[in-house]
């Protein structure tokens, strides 16, 4: 059987790559929109929500909060409380809902006379980062699987507790799951170094 072929000209057959490259282009940039979204609760899926907040605010922007909450319609949501500059006492609230930044409010701090309103935020760095937050919620998820037997565990909540005198090093983790089709929520803290504190259900 023979095979059909187009009876095109030299320019179609030029138009016709150009159109299809430009479709591939969309296609694949339609894929990356929102990515961070859609990543998984890993230690490489943080790291890159982690990239994408440096992205926005800056790698040296100083956080009060950060959290992140998955929510199955819409994947990941990004909540921080941040700003680029500590010494105005004035920080912004952010949101980020498939791809897009929104910011919902701006907050003024109050800090003890003789201190610096840094000493109350954390950054993310080698101390603190995304992806260690990641790592424990996998290494939450495992535990919830071999303890309770709760099969295919889902990420409902994940969030960097900085502690409100300033103490890094009582920063805690905490990752919250649930069973794939809802129901009980187990929380899992952590210390600075990634050690179990409790796990309450």
């Amino acid at each position: 059987m023979e095979s059909i072929k187009p009876n095109l000209k030299p320019h179609q057959m030029k138009t016709l790559s150009f159109k299809m490259l430009f479709v591939m282009v969309c296609t694949t940039l339609m894929a990356c929109g929102g990515s961070t979204g859609k990543q998984p609760a890993t230690a490489d899926g943080f790291a890159d929500i982690e990239s994408d907040i440096k992205s926005e605010f800056g790698s040296d922007a100083y956080f009060t909060d950060l959290t992140i909450t998955y929510n199955k319609s819409i994947g990941n949501i990004i909540g921080v409380t941040v700003t680029d500059d500590p010494s105005t006492l004035k920080m912004g609230q952010w949101n980020q809902t498939q791809g897009t930044w929104n910011q919902t409010s701006e907050i003024s701090l109050e800090v003890p006379q003789g201190t610096k309103a840094e000493d109350y935020m954390f950054q993310l760095n080698e101390t603190i980062s995304l992806s260690t937050l990641g790592a424990l919620a996998e290494k939450s998820s495992e535990k919830l699987t071999a303890d309770k037997k709760v099969e295919h565990p889902t990420l409902s909540m994940a969030f960097v507790k900085f502690p409100k005198n300033g103490d890094v090093s009582k920063t805690e983790y905490t990752v919250m799951l649930q069973p794939e089709h809802g129901g009980t929520t187990f929380t899992f803290r952590y210390d600075l170094n990634g050690e179990l504190i409790k796990m309450d259900y």
